[in-house]
């Protein structure tokens, strides 16, 4: 026999993954099973099913032909908008030239929840199939095979999950001493909001361009409180108090927050000139308040 058959090649022996025998072949295909399922194998960390179709699965106007199919199965475990791509092959087996027949197809196939199985409708002509001299079914048995090759995937999918009820937390930072402060920054205790701790740091004397003409201020994320591929949505305000007048001065952020990104604010957040304007009530005996009011919208997990 030639190495083609039905588009099939044929390949020296080198196990598939998994191989299953069928004994009494003819049983199985006179019987009313149009489908027979074996048991599931592993291959790429992920669980695969062979199915067989004796008679050729006819929903795919594949009569006259054997139909063989895989699945991937038990994906129930498996995160929202899961994909796996993989690359198999699907086998049947020469006993007489020691050898396993498969269709050369190195497609890459993409397996997810709408679609968990591929396969070949018309893999081979049952007349060719049974034909002893071929070496498929002897003695009424018969061998077939697959190979699994799971492609390591590069996609990411980001989920925003929005509360239905937006948390909301104030917190006042008063800051003492504020004209003698020497140190290029100082935080605030820590506070929460959400599930998370947040504080605030500040530069007296400017940070970056505001280094010199303004005061900086920034709301940082306690990074060790945040869940793995997790970012947090957040809306907040930096305010600061008018002691005197109740004219506060503040600035509002959108922003989301993640282990890599973890703080943002403002290097020119308000001028030192108009800060030390007694007139303004922003200082008052040498003290500022800073407020943060932070709300938690939601969050993002990566998948």
């Amino acid at each position: 026999m030639d190495a083609r058959i039905d588009n099939l090649e044929g390949r020296d022996v080198r196990h598939p993954h998994y191989t299953i025998k069928i004994d009494r072949f003819s049983t199985l295909s006179e019987t009313s099973v149009e489908k027979y399922s074996f048991c599931y194998f592993e291959a790429g960390d992920y669980k695969w099913k062979l199915s067989l179709y004796p008679n050729g699965n006819k929903k795919r106007l594949a009569e006259k032909h054997l139909s063989i199919f895989l699945s991937l199965v038990e994906t129930s475990s498996l995160l929202p908008g899961w994909e796996i791509y993989a690359i198999f092959r699907l086998f049947i087996y020469d006993q007489l030239r020691d050898k396993y027949f498969t269709l050369q197809d190195d497609k890459v196939r993409r397996f997810d929840a709408m679609k968990t199985e591929w396969g070949i409708p018309n893999f081979i002509n049952l007349d060719k199939f049974k034909d002893p001299s071929n070496g498929f079914l002897v003695d009424d048995a018969c061998v077939f095979g697959a190979e699994v090759f799971v492609l390591k995937s590069t996609r990411k999918v980001d989920c925003l999950s929005m509360l239905e009820e937006p948390i909301t937390s104030d917190y006042v930072w008063s800051v003492e001493g504020f004209p003698t402060l020497t140190a290029d920054s100082y935080d605030s205790d820590h506070f929460i909001a959400g599930d998370y701790k947040w504080w605030i740091r500040l530069y007296p004397r400017g940070n970056a361009e505001g280094k010199g003409s303004s005061i900086s201020t920034f709301l940082f994320l306690d990074e060790s409180t945040l869940p793995p591929e997790t970012k947090v949505f957040v809306k907040y305000t930096l305010r600061l108090i008018d002691q005197i007048n109740g004219k506060h001065f503040e600035i509002n952020y959108d922003y989301l927050f993640a282990r890599s990104d973890n703080n943002w604010g403002s290097r020119k957040f308000f001028p030192l000139v108009k800060l030390n304007d007694v007139k303004r009530g922003l200082l008052l005996n040498n003290i500022c308040n800073i407020e943060a009011q932070v709300t938690v919208l939601g969050t993002v997990k990566t998948m």
